[in-house]
């Protein structure tokens, strides 16, 4: 008994977080390994597993509807993550000024954000852009037939985006969290020599928030990636596969196709589409990204 408890008491550290670490192994660790497995088989759910296969892996760039979805991933990605960048910046560009009120501004800003991402915005974002929704019916009333939003291939993939960047505020609080990090005396400075304030956001706040904006570039870059809640509740999927992601496809094999070797590939080629973009992000890092230590160390 006494050599359990000076074991209990020298390992103690350990034990607080053995929870957590059977946790990690059955929860994360085991799904990770096994789906790498089974992403080499033609594993369903119900049938079983009956060979093995490298098939998964080329349909997701031979099956038209499997590259479909990679591609329309790839454009949703590239096509909200600058315009989310681009405008929690200017918000909170804007918001760093001492202006009455600005807290409520920012918190108007920061509330979307927070919602964004809910089934109920999803579905509120259905009803104003549907072919039936408030926003057509707006316009018809003044004799305009506006387009499609939701039903129209060449619009779909577009509003879905828009929802998306409409939730800027977290990237937002970031750059704003930076901003007033940013020393007063550099923009003193740099109006006594006679520098617009067109010229001191490029010469003096870019370069001094380069690591937050490499930070909400991996950070929004990963979720774009991801999304699933929009595409899924307002289109899903639709018209014709248009806002068919790469999350909404592994969802739509393993969950209403049963067919887990699939999916687990597809899961895993968007893993590594995430780890590529992710390592090459790190790579760049250097060549635009300023750290102030870096500097004092040279």
């Amino acid at each position: 008994m006494t050599g359990v408890k000076k074991f209990a008491k020298k390992n103690i550290g350990f034990l607080f977080i053995v929870p957590w670490l059977i946790g990690f192994l059955v929860f994360k660790l085991y799904p990770f390994l096994s789906s790498l497995y089974y992403s080499f088989t033609d594993y369903n759910l119900f049938k079983g597993m009956t060979k093995f296969t490298l098939e998964n892996y080329k349909n997701v760039f031979t099956v038209p509807a499997e590259r479909r979805a990679l591609i329309v991933t790839f454009k949703y990605a590239f096509m909200t993550v600058p315009l989310k960048l681009v405008f929690a910046l200017f918000i909170a560009y804007i918001l760093n000024f001492k202006i009455k009120g600005v807290g409520i501004f920012r918190t108007a800003y920061y509330i979307p954000s927070i919602l964004g991402g809910s089934v109920a915005i999803a579905v509120l974002w259905k009803a104003l852009f549907s072919d039936n929704g408030l926003i057509r019916s707006g316009f018809a009333l003044i004799g305009i037939d506006a387009p499609h939003f939701m039903s129209d291939p060449n619009w779909a993939l577009f509003m879905i985006s828009v929802l998306r960047v409409w939730q800027f505020g977290s990237a937002m609080v970031v750059f704003l969290a930076a901003l007033k990090g940013i020393p007063q005396d550099l923009y003193e400075a740099a109006s006594i020599d006679g520098a617009s304030k067109w010229r001191q956001f490029f010469t003096i706040t870019v370069p001094l928030i380069t690591p937050v904006i490499f930070y909400n570039l991996v950070t929004q870059l990963v979720q774009a990636f991801q999304e699933f809640n929009g595409p899924f509740i307002i289109t899903k999927g639709g018209p014709l596969g248009s806002t068919t992601l790469m999350s909404l496809l592994i969802y739509n094999n393993a969950f209403v196709g049963y067919d887990m070797g699939k999916a687990s590939a597809q899961a895993w080629v968007l893993f590594v589409i995430l780890m590529i973009f992710t390592l090459i992000s790190f790579w760049s890092q250097k060549h635009w990204v300023y750290y102030a230590d870096d500097e004092e160390g040279r």
